[in-house]
C-alpha cells in the first residue's frame, strides 16, 4: 500500500529543495549557479529571477547576479518551459532547452498553440514555416537585436521574400493578435516560432539595452558549440520531481506547457525511478532517492519569506497545498500581474507588492490575510528593508493593509 504523506511534510520538503528553508550561504558564482540550477528561475515580469535569488542566497548582491548573467555568463536566459523567459545555468542548457524539444508527432510545441489563427489565414502549415524560421534565425549568429518587437519584424522581413507572391501579401497584413496594428501576420508567426527556436539554441537573451531586452543566438552569446545530451529529457523529469514531488504526469505537463503526448513520453522514460505515495487522497509520485527526505518530520519554522510573483515555489499549480482558502487563491494567482506572496512554514499567509519611486526610493505594501503578531510585523519590516537595500533603493514607505 502507498504511504501517506501530509501537506506539512510536502511543504517542508519543498522548502528545503528550493533553498528557502535555509538560504545558500555563499554569494559567489558557485552559490548563484547552485540556486538557479534547482529548477530555473522565471524572469517574467522582468526582475522576477532577481527576487527569487534574493530569497535563496543569504547575502544576495544585485551586481553579482548581473555579472553572472551578462559578464561571466555562468547563467543564461532563454525562452524555456511554458514559453517563459527562464534563467538557468549555462551548463544545463541541454536540460532547460533541448530537453523540451517536441518530436514530430507531439505538436504543438510549447507555447505555439495560439499560432493556428495565423496559419489558417496564410493557408500554410507549421511544417512549411518552421524550416524558413530556422534559416532566418541564423541572422542572430552575427547580430544582437534590441527589443522583441524589432526581433519579430527583422526575422519576418528575412522570411517574406522566400514566400510565394500571394503569401507575401498575407504575410505583411495586419496581425489578428494586435488591435493596435503594430504587428504583421508574419511578425506574429515569428513571435510564436521563437519559442521552438530557443529550444534549438537559435535564440537567447543578451544583455538588456536601455531598458529593453536584446536577443542573439546561443552560438554568438556563449561561443561553445550547441551540443545537447541525449539524456536531457530524463534529467528534466528528475528535476521536476525533485523540486515538486510528490506529483503527477498531469502536473508535469502543466509545468512544461507541452502536449499530453510529449509529457507522457518524458514521464515514462523515468517511471522506473519513481515511487508512489498518497497525497491529499490521491496517488502521486516521488523519485525513489528522495523518499527518505520527504518523510522526515516537518519542522515548524516561523521565519517569513517575501516570495516574488512567479517564484518557482509558487509554480507547482497545487494551490490548495499552499493556500487552502479558495477565495484567497484568486488574490495570489491572477490572470495578469500576480503579486508577491508572504509565506510562513510553506503556506501563503498574505500578498505583497512593491513600487519604485523617484530618486531611488521604493514603497512596499504588505497585505496579510490574518492578524500578525508584533514579532511577525517586525520581521516583515526587516525583510522589506533588506529587499529595498537589495534593489539598491531606500525604503520610502512600508504600508500594512488588509
Amino acid at each position: 500500500m502507498d504511504k501517506n504523506v501530509s501537506a506539512e511534510q510536502i511543504r517542508a520538503y519543498r522548502l528545503k529543495i528550493h533553498n528557502l528553508a535555509a538560504p545558500l550561504p555563499q554569494d559567489d558564482l558557485a552559490g548563484i549557479t547552485a540556486a538557479a540550477a534547482v529548477c530555473g528561475l522565471q524572469n517574467s515580469p522582468p526582475g522576477a529571477w532577481e527576487t527569487a535569488m534574493f530569497n535563496r542566497l543569504a547575502e544576495c548582491n544585485l551586481n553579482n547576479l548581473h555579472a553572472a548573467l551578462y559578464a561571466n555568463k555562468s547563467l543564461l536566459q532563454a525562452w524555456s518551459l511554458r514559453g517563459v523567459p527562464l534563467v538557468f545555468p549555462s551548463t544545463q542548457s541541454d536540460v532547460f532547452l533541448a530537453g523540451l524539444q517536441a518530436q514530430p508527432d507531439e505538436q504543438p510545441w510549447i507555447y505555439t498553440r495560439g499560432i493556428t489563427l495565423a496559419l489558417d489565414f496564410l493557408q500554410m502549415s507549421f511544417a512549411e514555416l518552421w524550416p524558413l524560421m530556422q534559416n532566418a534565425a541564423l541572422y542572430l549568429n552575427e547580430h544582437i537585436v534590441s527589443s522583441k518587437e524589432t526581433l519579430d519584424s527583422t526575422l519576418a522581413a528575412i522570411i517574406c521574400p522566400q514566400l510565394p507572391p500571394a503569401k507575401q501579401t498575407l504575410w505583411q497584413a495586419p496581425s489578428m493578435y494586435d488591435s493596435k496594428q503594430r504587428q504583421t501576420v508574419g511578425g506574429a508567426v515569428v513571435s510564436f516560432l521563437l519559442r521552438p527556436c530557443a529550444l534549438a539554441g537559435l535564440v537567447v537573451f543578451a544583455e538588456r539595452q536601455e531598458g529593453s531586452p536584446s536577443f542573439t543566438s546561443y552560438q554568438n552569446w556563449l561561443e561553445p558549440p550547441w551540443q545537447p545530451q541525449a539524456a536531457a529529457s530524463q534529467l528534466l523529469v528528475r528535476k521536476f520531481l525533485h523540486c515538486y514531488g510528490p506529483s503527477t504526469q498531469s502536473a508535469f505537463q502543466n509545468w512544461l506547457g507541452c502536449s499530453p503526448k510529449q509529457a507522457r513520453r518524458l514521464w515514462q522514460n523515468v517511471s522506473a525511478e519513481m515511487k508512489a505515495v498518497q497525497a491529499a487522497g490521491q496517488r502521486a509520485y516521488m523519485l525513489t532517492e528522495d523518499m527518505d527526505m520527504l518523510f522526515q518530520p516537518a519542522e515548524v519554522d516561523n521565519r517569513l519569506l517575501l516570495l516574488g510573483a512567479h517564484d518557482p515555489y509558487l509554480e507547482s499549480r497545487e494551490h490548495d497545498l499552499l493556500l487552502p482558502d479558495k477565495p484567497l487563491q484568486k488574490k495570489v494567482w491572477r490572470t495578469v500581474a500576480n503579486p508577491g506572496a508572504i509565506v510562513q512554514n510553506g503556506e501563503i499567509i498574505g500578498i505583497w507588492q512593491s513600487k519604485n519611486n523617484p530618486k531611488d526610493k521604493i514603497t512596499i505594501t504588505l497585505s496579510p490575510f490574518r492578524q500578525l503578531t508584533a514579532p511577525a510585523q517586525k520581521q516583515l519590516q526587516q525583510l522589506a528593508e533588506r529587499y529595498a537595500a537589495f534593489r539598491q533603493r531606500q525604503l520610502h514607505k512600508l504600508q500594512l493593509s488588509e
